[in-house]
């Protein structure tokens, strides 16, 4: 577990925008110190497709994190998504050494139910584990201490192409960056919007990101399905765009200003001004004409997610509905359009569990980066491993030769070596 005063750093690297949160472990939690933010031009529906572009939307995120919290950040939790991502269940089962569940035990088990066979061009991310059963007793939550011979493992295994996997951490190393380790972005998500009622009752969560749109679903606190469709915000601006005759950013600004997912909570009185494209005249409609673009594009999203949840077998099982995240979410409707065409309870997923300038971060848009600020922050070693590295990073390393000379009263470029060594590092 990360240590009180350990900073932890989540990165978002999305379709439309890069954002990056800073937060410094304290006694009761992580409080936020640093929000950056910066416009994506090197992803397209969540995969790296321009490596020189995602470093520069990365180094502009991070240097502003860092500015407003104070910190050179050194490591951080990055985020991955995209439709290359795919979630199985898998079991595994191993024999019990000396009839008493051990924490070797367990590793051994896990190591067991990741090895299934998968193309050469992917890798496991994430070994999740639903739950574990001791000589047929199922249900066991923590099995380390029980008294048994054979321990089995249910879990749910996250692949990702390793291609993809590799892109982001060249992105993110190229700008003097240790990615700790790679988290699925509607994991993380998930870790900042549900609670864990929900997760017991059965929950999913749609995380509607600018070029796709991620879902988990998690029964009995477990997470027992994910699944990705290649469908986002920038689709509807896209749309946008066209509908209306205007160039993107404008369509963009379009959509978060006036954009509406329901044409029924529309005053038909409601007009809107929208710029021409290549020097034209702006024009002015109604703003149903907009909701009439909208609604459609929504209403497929939200089918889709549908049919996701009804082929995964658990759509009974969702005593607590659908939990709404993404920047996307925030176009006006979108909960009622999604609580007609999914038939269940919804809300928008609003950050929560940390303290500090939670303001900056009070949006569904921020769920990730705050997900993976949390996700670093409860992660045995690794996050103290982390800020470590961090730390150490920070900090330039004295050469032998300097330190030998230092230790050495009698000689005379003692002085000379130190300004050498000083001119080199700063």
């Amino acid at each position: 577990m990360a240590k009180p005063g350990d900073i932890i750093v989540g990165l978002d690297i999305g379709t439309t925008k890069t954002l990056a949160v800073v937060g410094e472990v304290g006694a009761d939690g992580v409080d936020i110190t640093g929000v950056g933010e910066a416009r994506s031009k090197g992803l397209r529906k969540g995969v790296v497709v321009n490596i020189e572009s995602t470093v520069t939307s990365i180094k502009e995120a991070v240097e502003r994190a860092g500015n407003m919290a104070g910190v050179e950040i050194a490591t951080v939790y990055a985020g991955i998504a995209g439709s290359h991502v795919r979630g199985v269940n898998s079991h595994g089962i191993v024999s019990i050494a000396n009839h008493e569940v051990s924490s070797d035990d367990v590793e051994r088990v896990l190591d067991q139910a990741r090895r299934i066979s998968m193309p050469l061009d992917r890798q496991v991310i994430h070994v999740l584990p639903q739950d574990y059963i001791v000589d047929q007793q199922d249900g066991v939550r923590e099995p380390v201490g029980m008294s048994g011979v054979r321990l089995e493992a249910r879990v749910h295994l996250v692949t990702a192409a390793v291609a993809s996997v590799q892109n982001v951490t060249k992105c993110a190393e190229r700008c003097g960056l240790h990615v700790a380790e790679l988290v699925l972005e509607p994991l993380a998500s998930a870790e900042a919007v549900l609670t864990e009622d929900e997760k017991e009752i059965g929950v999913a969560m749609v995380d509607i990101g600018g070029g796709t749109t991620d879902v988990v679903v998690y029964v009995d606190g477990a997470l027992v399905h994910t699944a990705v469709i290649p469908l986002g915000g920038m689709n509807l601006t896209n749309d946008i765009a066209t509908g209306l005759r205007t160039p993107v950013g404008e369509a963009e600004r379009i959509k978060l200003r006036h954009g509406c997912a329901l044409q029924s909570m529309v005053d038909p009185g409601d007009s809107i001004e929208v710029p021409g494209v290549g020097g034209r005249g702006a024009r002015t409609i109604a703003r149903q004409y907009l909701a009439s673009i909208a609604e459609p594009r929504m209403d497929e999203l939200f089918r889709l997610v549908a049919k996701i949840i009804h082929d995964s077998g658990y759509a009974e099982l969702l005593g607590a509905g659908v939990v709404l995240a993404g920047g996307a979410t925030l176009l006006e409707g979108t909960p009622e359009l999604a609580e007609q065409v999914l038939g269940m309870p919804i809300r928008r997923g609003i950050p929560m569990g940390v303290g500090g300038m939670v303001e900056m971060v009070k949006s569904p848009a921020y769920a990730t980066a705050v997900g993976l600020l949390k996700y670093g922050a409860t992660r045995p070693a690794k996050a103290e491993k982390a800020a470590a590295v961090g730390r150490q990073l920070l900090q330039p390393q004295v050469p032998a030769a300097v330190q030998a000379a230092a230790m050495d009263p009698s000689n005379p470029k003692l002085g000379t070596k130190f300004w050498e060594w000083l001119r080199e590092v700063f």
